[in-house]
């Protein structure tokens, strides 16, 4: 089995590659095999800079069990959501921009590319409680009662999360959905998209063109520009 700290760092440094980075804000984490919490990013550091050293893991309670750096205020997004979907085995949280743009705008997204059908049609809740730090466990909670059973939920005023079986899929997501609301804002800003997939094409679309094999060629992708080779 391969060390979460592993995948935490290849997930930091994937969303690095992807130029989803804000500094030191922002982190990924991966359920602990063990049930003790997560592991994630530790504080203080960009997605560029995180080895093993710089991975920690957190109990659900915020108590840093692994690890001699600091937890990030934020855990509970990661712990809150871990305990209400069994099926996540990774969270994504980010500040890119083009997202951040999009979540302060009163619209759906669109299936116009291939990166927006995983998110269109009522599949990309706004979470408005707060545009402040998920920094409590009842933030977590509501959060992740947003989130439901989606693959992403926008923070307005704040950035977004993106959660996955596994880390590839949770960093894919989170890169697609930037994507997706970049392209999005491109049209508003040439006078609105006219056309855009169907329903039903858009839910093939989902199966055909970000199918698990899919998501991993694009994860790997990512790790072979940060690596120069996929890291397993």
């Amino acid at each position: 089995m391969t060390d979460p700290r592993t995948h935490v760092v290849q997930a930091s440094r994937a969303l690095a590659v992807a130029g989803l980075g804000d500094m030191v804000w922002g982190h990924a984490s991966v359920r602990d095999p063990e049930g003790r919490g997560v592991w994630m990013k530790a504080s203080g550091w960009g997605f560029e800079e995180i080895d093993d050293d710089k991975v920690v893991l957190v109990s659900p309670e915020g108590t840093v069990l692994d690890g001699t750096g600091r937890r990030h205020l934020e855990y509970p997004i990661h712990t809150a959501i871990m305990a209400a979907r069994p099926d996540v085995g990774s969270v994504v949280h980010t500040h890119a921009p083009a997202l951040a743009a999009f979540a302060s705008l009163n619209c759906e997204i669109r299936p116009i590319s291939h990166d927006g059908v995983l998110f269109a049609y009522s599949r990309l809740p706004r979470f408005t409680e707060t545009g402040a730090l998920i920094d409590t466990a009842t933030l977590g909670a509501a959060l992740a009662t947003t989130l439901g059973d989606n693959d992403a939920v926008l923070i307005p005023n704040h950035g977004a999360v993106t959660v996955g079986p596994d880390a590839a899929t949770a960093v894919m997501y989170s890169v697609l959905l930037e994507r997706a609301c970049h392209t999005q804002l491109m049209t508003l800003s040439a006078g609105g998209p006219k056309t855009w997939s169907s329903e039903s094409e858009t839910e093939f679309k989902r199966d055909q063109v970000w199918n698990p094999t899919q998501i991993r060629a694009g994860y790997d992708y990512l790790l072979r520009v940060r690596y120069g080779g996929a890291c397993d």
